[in-house]
């Protein structure tokens, strides 16, 4: 299946007319595990210490595995820069050592090569790979092990060469952060390094994300045979790369100018003007058309959408269509733009069509949004006054994320319902059985706070978007969050307003079946711009509180319909957090604010929730408290408790859930474990403040793992009780008391 998808694609590149193809861009699960595989970066707990890295191995490092006697955790997952796409996280030690241990990079380019493709294979620069990873049993600088890496990757190179490769990409990203002249060093060194050993093989060195800025003078500095800028993200680095641009040397200046992390049309004009500038100011010869950066990003094809109205078909472009737009501009810029007219003036009326639509503004949602004043962002009371008010729950109160286990079951009956085979009445009967069942279960295992399992949704932002104006959805525009886990992102088109209530009909069915509290569950605005195909023609701070304002109208529903806790999830807002440690406070203030704007029109008995996961979150763990959630919960199980740390300098004031077990991986965590994990989060948290969850969702598990793991989860937290033997200090329901004692 691999060789067919590999096949598939290289040929669908090719029949677009690029020029060169790459390769070594499928994964099984993620190119940065790739890498560990192939330089033998694999944590000891996995074993293999010899020989190439098996598929076993590969899968027990993503995913944790637990059968025939071994059980071992997953290695840590977190963001792609500012993606929603999710990579393994390389784990490194002192003494490290690094060796050849795959032979993909090689293996799939001589794949190709027998199908007739000579490709430009492409591997995550060393650099790199060594930035995104963690030293894991002390404290050093990772780029200390640069010595004893750069041999293997200078002998993938040969191989490459030898095999017969005339160009190989490496990707270094990390380019595009505020480096250090230490870091700067590391990669002159590298690339000197590279450059010496195999003088032959032609390198093109990738950035993309962001610009270059301060590390411009480095990277045109670097003994390398091309570069690969982002001009999308970063047009106005342009002109000064061109300014300080070597000339005479021969090499090669790939523009990035189709954007490869959306999906509307490319302004052919503009990108034709930046590709003019660049080729009268270094050749012709020198220059490389292409996206902005990997399609993976992106939908396939629009050509599979038969649903979409041809206004919006009109709009937009997939990965093949970028493609053809990559080829376009391509033809345009050698021979002429009277070579590629036709296309110029579809393309400039594609979008004058889309400016002048009606379906994208709504005067009503414009002046709400500018009417919103600093009023609208504050609750009522401080949360130390809120507390008090609110649930009465015994100390380490358990709860999960939100959903359950989206069984076949589930999943058949959303189909036979889109297919008319189902009524809508039966759906619903059906959707309400699997609620019962499910509290029923929270019941049982002993849950404080429930949920109601999510059972109705089909994605945590497709599901809001459907129900939101200023929103269009595809059939077939699947994007990868991380190994087979695929999500169909909504596309935000114009003005968004929410018609009608959303989840009020099952969190109010839910909260009726029981007497425990169930929350209402919603997904934030910042996640659903993110986790969205967003409109380019408005800043997304304006689309942010348009969002913010239609989850502000549930917020208050659920609460008039007796709701008391309200979780409002915002896993993206560390994602969305600019590469660029200036553009910081910007985001932060209209992110936060986006949040707060959702949740601040609530009474204080009202207790707002929100979640994170899988991100950097110590990065921004003050302005976490800005958001004045009274509960957040925070991935935490695959980094190892490393969020606390940044507990121990910044005291967190209000309620927090640390994820005491990894839902990612089907491994069932012990009781002693997770009591181990609790009793690490007492170091740096107040018995009163921590809340017991897993650190996700628990939608693509199944009920053979999650319900031992719930249940180890309640016993654990039944543990920490009985050690510290009081219940949380605030006005306490009897009928609570006598069920938590």
């Amino acid at each position: 299946m691999g060789g067919e998808l590999r096949a598939a694609h290289w040929g669908l590149q090719r029949a677009a007319g690029m020029d060169l193809v790459p390769s070594n861009d499928f994964s099984f699960y993620d190119r940065v595990l790739d890498t560990c595989a192939l330089v033998g970066a694999v944590p000891a707990r996995y074993g293999g210490g010899g020989g190439q890295v098996d598929l076993d191995t590969y899968f027990a490092m993503a995913r944790g595995a637990q059968q025939r006697g071994r059980d071992v955790t997953a290695m840590e997952m977190t963001k792609w820069f500012d993606t929603n796409y999710h990579y393994i996280v390389p784990e490194f030690d002192r003494d490290q050592a690094f060796r050849l241990a795959s032979h993909k990079p090689i293996d799939e380019f001589q794949e190709a090569k027998a199908l007739g493709i000579t490709t430009k294979p492409v591997l995550i620069g060393p650099v790199t790979f060594l930035t995104l990873g963690k030293a894991r049993t002390a404290r050093f600088d990772r780029l200390e092990l640069l010595d004893r890496l750069l041999p293997v990757y200078a002998e993938v190179l040969s191989r490459l060469v030898a095999a017969g490769a005339t160009w190989v990409q490496l990707d270094e990203p990390c380019l595009a952060l505020d480096r250090t002249e230490p870091e700067r060093e590391a990669y002159r060194k590298t690339y000197a390094f590279l450059a010496q050993r195999v003088p032959q093989a032609k390198l093109l060195l990738a950035t993309y994300f962001a610009g270059l800025d301060d590390n411009l003078r480095t990277v045109v500095s670097l003994p390398v045979h091309g570069l690969h800028v982002d001009l999308v993200r970063a047009p106005r680095q342009l002109d000064p790369l061109l300014e300080a641009w070597p000339a005479g040397t021969g090499r090669v200046l790939s523009l990035g100018v189709v954007d490869g992390r959306n999906v509307w049309k490319a302004d052919l004009a503009a990108a034709l003007t930046l590709l003019e500038r660049a080729r009268d100011r270094v050749g012709a010869e020198s220059i490389w058309v292409a996206p902005s950066c990997s399609l993976l990003h992106v939908p396939i094809d629009l050509d599979l959408e038969q649903r979409l109205d041809a206004e919006l078909r009109g709009w937009l472009a997939f990965a093949k269509q970028k493609l053809a737009e990559v080829a376009t501009l391509t033809r345009a810029l050698g021979a002429g733009r009277g070579r590629a007219s036709a296309e110029l003036e579809d393309n400039a009326r594609a979008l004058a069509a889309r400016r002048a639509s009606q379906r994208i503004h709504n005067p009503a949602v414009k002046r709400r949004a500018a009417a919103v004043g600093e009023r609208d962002l504050r609750r009522a009371s401080p949360y130390a006054s809120r507390r008090r008010k609110q649930l009465a729950l015994p100390l380490y109160p358990t709860t999960t994320i939100g959903s359950f286990p989206q069984t076949a079951e589930v999943r058949a009956a959303r189909r036979q319902l889109t297919d008319g085979k189902l009524t809508p009445a039966a759906y619903d009967a059906f959707i309400e059985e699997q609620i019962r069942k499910t509290l029923r279960l929270q019941e049982d295992i002993g849950i404080d706070v429930l949920v109601h399992g999510e059972f109705e949704r089909n994605d945590m932002v497709e599901y809001f978007g459907e129900q939101l104006d200023g929103f269009a959805f595809t059939e077939h525009g699947w994007v990868q969050s991380y190994g087979t886990r695929y999500v169909k992102p909504p596309i935000i088109c114009g003005d968004v307003s929410r018609p009608r209530p959303m989840t009020v009909r099952w969190s109010t069915f839910a909260q009726a079946q029981t007497k425990k509290p169930v929350k209402g569950m919603l997904t934030g605005p910042v996640t659903i711009l993110q986790w969205s195909f967003v409109r380019d023609d408005q800043p997304r701070s304006e689309t942010a509180k348009q969002l913010a304002l239609a989850i502000r109208d549930e917020v208050q529903d659920l609460e008039s319909a007796g709701i008391r806790v309200i979780q409002i999830d915002e896993p993206a807002l560390r994602e969305g957090l600019p590469l660029r440690r200036a553009d910081w406070a910007a985001y932060l203030d209209w992110a936060v604010n986006a949040f707060r704007l959702a949740t601040a029109g609530v009474k204080d008995e009202t207790q707002i929730h929100t979640h994170m996961c899988y991100s950097e979150f110590n990065d921004v763990i003050r302005v976490i408290e800005q958001m004045d959630a009274d509960a957040i919960s925070i991935e935490n199980a695959r980094s190892r408790s490393e969020l606390l740390e940044g507990f121990r300098e910044y005291k967190y004031p209000n309620e927090i859930g640390p994820g005491v077990y990894d839902i990612h991986s089907p491994r069932v965590p012990s009781t002693a474990e997770i009591v181990a994990g609790l009793t690490r989060m007492r170091e740096v948290l107040d018995d009163r403040q921590i809340w017991v969850n897993p650190d996700c969702g628990l939608k693509t598990r199944g009920w053979t793992e999650t319900l031992p793991s719930l249940r180890n989860m309640v016993e654990a937290a039944r543990e920490m009780r009985a050690a510290t033997g009081a219940l949380v200090g605030r006005a306490v329901d009897p009928r609570e008391r006598a069920g938590h004692t």
